[in-house]
C-alpha cells in the first residue's frame, strides 16, 4: 500500500487480500472506494472524497480500490462489488455502512458522524 496522487492511499495489486483486512479490522473507521478507471460517476466522486478527507482530518482512514486490479479480485468477490462507485465503512472488520452511486460531500459527513456515535468514536 501507498499513498498516490492526491491524498488517497490505494490499495494496490501489490496488497493482497490479508493486507486488506489488517486495514478493515483496526479500530479506527476506515472508508473504502470500490472504483473503475472507465467509470465516470467514481470520477465524479475524486473531488468529493478528496474534500471529505481532508476536511475530515484523520476521523476516518481512506482508501481507494481499483475492482479491475487482479490482485484484488478476491476482496472484490467477498463483497460483492456489482456497480461502481461503491462506498463502504469498516471498524474491526465489520461493514458498517454500505451505498453505491454517487453521493455528495455532506452526506459523507453525515454518516461519519452516525457511525461515531453509535461505535463511540471520539473525533481527533
Amino acid at each position: 500500500m501507498q499513498s498516490a496522487g492526491k491524498m488517497h492511499k490505494y490499495i494496490e495489486k501489490t496488497d493482497s487480500m490479508k493486507d486488506f483486512d489488517k486495514i478493515i479490522w483496526r479500530d479506527a473507521l476506515t472508508f473504502v472506494d470500490f472504483f473503475a478507471v472507465w467509470c465516470g460517476p467514481c470520477r465524479a466522486m475524486h473531488p468529493v472524497i478528496d474534500r471529505f478527507q481532508k476536511q475530515m482530518n484523520g476521523r476516518a482512514d481512506v482508501y481507494r480500490v481499483d475492482i479491475e486490479d487482479p490482485g484484488l479480485i478476491e476482496v472484490v468477490c467477498r463483497y460483492n462489488i456489482m456497480s461502481v462507485p461503491t462506498l463502504m465503512f469498516f471498524r474491526r472488520g465489520e461493514v458498517l455502512w454500505r451505498e453505491s452511486g454517487q453521493l455528495d460531500y455532506e452526506h459523507l459527513v453525515n454518516v461519519l458522524e452516525e457511525l461515531e456515535k453509535r461505535e463511540h468514536v471520539l473525533q481527533h
